[in-house]
């Protein structure tokens, strides 16, 4: 089976192990529904949410919507979606992977 390489890949598959877990914490100001339906939106750097997810739904979730920067070479407001490949491949893996 093909694999694919790239400079850093081995910081990239450590990284999320360096990322510490985090409590997620409900706002009430910004919920509504209700908290048993067992659906949840989290609004965070998705590398700490997912991280944050683990203890509780390893296994269990059906659907995660990331939003993570697809690398169009194009410059935002808030961050620069114009990264060298390599970087972006550092960036996505421990999202994707682990």
């Amino acid at each position: 089976m093909p694999t694919l390489d790239w400079t850093g890949k081995q910081d990239a598959i450590h990284a999320a192990e360096k990322v510490p877990y985090r409590l997620l914490e409900r706002d009430s100001a910004l919920s509504c529904g209700d908290m048993n339906s067992g659906n949840l939106i989290v609004h965070a750097d998705n590398l700490e949410a997912m991280k944050a997810l683990l203890p509780f739904y390893r296994g269990r979730v059906r659907c995660a919507y990331i939003d993570p920067p697809y690398n169009t070479r194009s410059a935002f407001e808030h961050y620069n979606d114009n990264l060298e490949h390599s970087t972006w491949l550092l960036l996505m893996y421990p999202r994707l992977e682990r």
